[in-house]
């Protein structure tokens, strides 16, 4: 057998590890998967709530894909700034970009950028251990409003609304539990623009977060008007538990969970940092638009979380659709902005899509993607490349790999050990670093052979 053809895939969450996943499946493909992180899995490692441990136990399932010999992961290595587009087409006969969706979409009224006004986004990073994330601070902290109607907002709400206690055995640093077991708070707040029938919780996570103990649920308005034989199972299983909700009652409740639907920002408030944040109420017009109706509420807290999406980054070089936040594509092929398809590149996950889809919408979606590039692969000649392996010692660089991986998850077990959970995530760059210090002096990863 000749020479494999080499595949970069730029990003090592879910969708590029699908990707990954379904290249195996095709004899003489080699695959190497970047990342700027020195860990794998992406958003399922920094995105999925800590207490959702179900959902965590996905990567187990990824993490098979690392047994096998025609993939390596090399981390620390980031795109753009450590390689570029050009000197990775030069080094490998394809390139799938797997970037996801680091940007966050933002309310765009006014005080939205005072301090206390934060992107649910970053607020998941703090509690899940991402080394980039600022810590955050909920001293003197009483009441907190998240805008948006999805499961990001449910997780935060959730995780402010458990004691420090139910989270212990989480594997969240202990710093942040810490911060957390101190807090204060005792007014949540969950707002849409539109009403529950137009949410787009899912249900088991809705229900989960309404039925908490120790918290009172406040469903603002009323669920009468809404005709529950004109929805479908999702939205109307929703409303469902929401009026079961407002029907609840918690005696000794230490903390207030208050939806608010049919209201949209129209201003942050305060001077120096966030003191409240004043609200739209809103309908519907005859055409079916939103509109404001002009009257208005203020809520009074210390802390505004928006949760209303994100969106894809541009890659240095790499044709992106701005109004979108995503890589044109065609199938997974990439595309300029004339609609032309660019040889050898590829995209997947939420930087092809949006932000659209669970965990598992990225297996179909890099199985399309993978599809498109293999059917390539057969018409397009084999180009002379630059290994690798000669790029990243040219350039000094000296990636991270699945074993250095190894050594960082073994660290973070051996941490919870001595807090008496399974794991403690290790939260800061310095610490990570240090675990992997040792293949990092010892050079670059070897070349696979043949």
């Amino acid at each position: 057998m000749g020479e494999p053809r080499r595949i970069a895939i730029v990003g090592a969450g879910p969708s590029g590890i699908f990707a990954a996943q379904a290249l195996l499946a095709h004899p003489g493909i080699a695959v190497d998967l970047y990342d700027r992180l020195p860990t794998p899995y992406g958003l399922l490692r920094y995105g999925v709530a800590p207490d959702h441990t179900s959902i965590k136990g996905v990567g187990k399932a990824l993490a098979r894909v690392f047994d096998s010999p025609d993939i390596r992961f090399l981390g620390l290595v980031e795109f753009g700034r450590d390689v570029t587009r050009k000197e990775l087409l030069g080094a490998y006969d394809a390139v799938i970009y797997a970037a996801g969706a680091s940007e966050d979409a933002e309310m765009a009224v006014p005080g939205e950028n005072l301090p206390g006004s934060e992107s649910a986004r970053s607020f998941v990073a703090w509690y899940s251990g991402h080394p980039d994330a600022s810590r955050f601070r909920l001293t003197g902290v009483r009441s907190v409003v998240t805008i948006g109607v999805g499961n990001v907002a449910v997780d935060v709400s959730r995780i402010l609304c458990k004691t420090a206690s139910e989270l212990s055995p989480t594997d969240m640093p202990d710093t942040v539990l810490g911060e957390l077991r101190g807090h204060v708070i005792r007014d949540v707040w969950i707002v849409g623009r539109r009403g529950p029938e137009h949410a787009s919780f899912t249900t088991p996570e809705l229900r989960e977060l309404l039925t908490l103990p120790q918290v009172q649920p406040v469903v603002h308005g009323t669920l009468d008007d809404i005709d529950l034989t004109t929805l479908e199972r999702r939205p109307r299983a929703n409303v469902e538990a929401l009026k079961v909700a407002a029907e609840r009652s918690v005696p000794d409740a230490s903390l207030r969970l208050h939806l608010l639907f049919w209201h949209r920002p129209t201003e942050v408030e305060g001077r120096h940092r966030v003191a409240g944040i004043t609200l739209e109420r809103t309908a519907l017009d005859d055409d079916g638009h939103l509109v404001g109706t002009g009257e208005e509420r203020t809520i009074e807290c210390e802390l505004v979380l928006r949760a209303i999406g994100y969106r894809g980054r541009a890659l240095a070089g790499v044709p992106f659709d701005e109004a979108r936040g995503v890589i044109p594509h065609r199938l997974g092929r990439v595309m300029d902005a004339r609609g032309r398809v660019q040889r050898r590149e590829y995209v997947v996950g939420w930087i092809k899509r949006g932000p659209t889809g669970v965990i598992g919408t990225n297996k179909s979606d890099a199985a399309e993607t993978v599809a498109a590039l293999v059917e390539d692969l057969a018409v397009e000649p084999p180009v002379i490349l630059q290994p690798a392996d000669q790029l990243w010692r040219r350039k000094g660089l000296r990636p991270t790999t699945y074993d250095d991986w190894m050594r960082i998850d073994a660290a973070e077990s051996a941490l919870g050990g001595r807090y008496g959970r399974r794991r403690t995530k290790i939260a800061t760059w310095p610490d990570l670093l240090g675990i992997a210090r040792t293949a990092r002096r010892n050079g670059p990863p070897k070349p696979r052979d043949g």
